[in-house]
């Protein structure tokens, strides 16, 4: 299975050749590519074979799926259509999603991805687009349906895959965080900020809670959602002023901030070989941009896993501060 950093001409002969690929790469990158079979999504970090983690501009991440396909559709969803992904899918195969972050259909999908018709009858995989961090505010994420040769970035751009006969699908999480000790965390409302949380049932003003009990917001927020840990992370805590979160937190929901982690580069390390994965049948994995600076993963290998780096995974529904992967096997 190929999994690779490669040069936009070494990319453009695959696409040539009939290749069916999942594309990570700069904007200006993957809009000189010809049309073809691939889906592609912006970003410029990267988790590679040879030197681990890095940032490229000028070379473009590739997964070529093409011994895993039986057929493929490629369609390109809003945040009013997304919610008939699942629908859609089929039932002999995976979907693979990539969203532009900061999109409405980031917003939307993050909302209520778990909510939709047909929810979880098919594996969703995928990840959410990004820029590099100096032009965060400059330039917009992207995607792109390379069937088309359109580039979104308020959309969504799906891959429905069939796969051949006799083969089966696995989504796994590594998750490196649990639930602490602490207080337990509720909120009003869905969404991406807050102004306000309920603390063992006692209304405060979140920044302020968070300022007073020093918490360590590379630690995200922990919810145990019918049995899986999901993690909501910080992106800002500004004293007077809403908590932004990289996904929303629930209503209704109990969140308790996560355990204090000792050397985070070192568990990250134990967690990915707790997992024993074999990297023989790996199709695909990315790895959350949080990880990537919390744990110095520049030029470190994730070993069995490579790929893009990214604003946010998806395993079935939005994911923060995990590493998602997909597996292909023989019956």
């Amino acid at each position: 299975m190929l999994q690779h950093i490669m040069t936009p001409a070494d990319v453009e002969q695959l696409i040539q050749k009939g290749k069916t690929l999942l594309l990570a790469g700069e904007e200006d990158l993957l809009r000189k590519l010809p049309k073809g079979k691939w889906i592609g999504g912006t970003i410029p970090y990267f988790i590679t074979p040879d030197k681990g983690g890095m940032v490229s501009q000028d070379k473009i991440f590739v997964t070529d799926i093409s011994d895993v396909v039986a057929s493929i559709d490629v369609k390109v969803y809003d945040d009013n259509t997304l919610g008939k992904v699942y629908t859609d899918s089929g039932h002999e195969g995976f979907s693979f999603i990539i969203i532009p972050a900061m999109s409405p259909v980031h917003s939307s999908f993050a909302l209520n991805g778990p909510n939709y018709k047909d929810f979880g009858c098919q594996p969703l995989i995928g990840w959410i687009s990004g820029v590099h961090l100096d032009n965060l505010g400059k330039s917009s994420p992207k995607v792109f349906d390379g069937v088309s040769g359109t580039a979104h970035e308020r959309e969504a751009v799906v891959m429905h895959v069939r796969v051949p006969e006799g083969k089966t699908v696995d989504v796994g999480i590594v998750n490196i965080f649990e639930q602490g000790g602490g207080d337990t965390l509720t909120f009003a409302s869905d969404g991406f900020s807050c102004t306000d949380v309920m603390v063992n049932g006692v209304k405060e003003n979140f920044a302020d809670y968070i300022t007073r009990n020093k918490l360590d917001t590379k630690l995200p927020l922990v919810a145990d959602y019918y049995g899986a840990l999901v993690n909501i992370s910080f992106q800002s805590v500004e004293p007077g002023a809403d908590v932004k979160f990289y996904a929303p937190v629930f209503a209704g929901i109990r969140y308790k901030h996560a355990k204090p982690i000792s050397d985070y580069a070192t568990l990250f390390a134990v967690q990915l070989k707790k997992n024993e994965v074999g990297g023989d049948n790996i199709v695909f994995s990315c790895n959350c941009i949080l990880n990537y600076l919390y744990s110095g993963l520049e030029g470190h290998k994730t070993e069995p896993f490579v790929g893009p780096i990214t604003f946010g995974e998806v395993a079935y529904q939005l994911l923060n501060q995990t590493l998602v992967y997909l597996q292909v096997h023989d019956l």
